[in-house]
């Protein structure tokens, strides 16, 4: 910046020039502190969308969160959605207490007796293979089963933050492999319009960024094996 000087006071038009380019650099300050706080306050909204609802092939509980998935699936079944609810089954973490010497029944084993106690009978609850080890996975292993089964859509449960990735996720590995309507489950606990008020949902939020990130640059970041 150059000095003050007489030349400064004696130049009518270095004043103003100054004035604006700092209230331009004030308005534009203001704009991105403004652009960052709608963001932080709208981030929690945007993460959870719905599909609407129809007559499908099977409900898909995705692995997680339990009991409030299957729950949430177990509704669907009653209303008349789906013949069927299919399990996604993930190895971990049986397989590391196996090798322990300490017996874990799996995650689908739980969703199951959830799904039966919720009044889905045992015949119409389908455990999907191969196993899984993270949402992409599951979305892979559904879209697989939809095919073997010939049908053309299914419904994906999970929790309310995870929405938005899941329906990403479908849309960008498996296109044109049948409809996937994205549901959450009501009885979820998350608060979009103000996730920052517990460690719980702030964590989530933050995790689900990650992960649409992630995803939107080509999934570099993939879990260990």
């Amino acid at each position: 910046m150059r000095p003050f000087s007489m030349a400064t006071l004696n130049n009518p038009i270095a004043v103003p020039r100054r004035s604006r380019a700092l209230g331009v650099f004030c308005a534009i300050g203001t704009g991105s502190l403004l652009l960052g706080l709608l963001i932080f306050l709208g981030i929690g909204r945007w993460l959870v969308v719905e599909d609407p609802l129809g007559k499908v092939k099977g409900i898909v509980v995705l692995s997680g969160a339990m009991p409030v998935r299957a729950i949430e699936a177990a509704r669907l079944y009653r209303e008349g959605y789906a013949p069927e609810v299919w399990l996604t089954h993930s190895r971990e973490p049986a397989d590391t207490l196996q090798k322990m010497g300490i017996p874990f029944a799996s995650e689908d084993h739980y969703n199951t007796l959830v799904l039966i106690h919720e009044g889905v009978p045992a015949e119409a609850i389908h455990i999907l293979e191969p196993p899984i080890v993270n949402t992409a996975d599951e979305v892979r292993v559904a879209a697989l089963s939809l095919a073997r089964a010939k049908g053309d859509a299914v419904i994906l449960v999970t929790t309310k933050v995870h929405t938005r990735r899941v329906r990403l996720l479908w849309r960008r590995l498996v296109p044109g492999q049948g409809r996937a309507i994205v549901r959450a489950a009501s009885s979820d606990s998350f608060d979009p319009r103000h996730w920052w008020r517990t460690t719980s949902d702030a964590l989530d939020v933050v995790r689900e960024v990650l992960g649409v990130l992630n995803m939107w640059a080509g999934l570099p970041l993939r879990p260990a094996r």
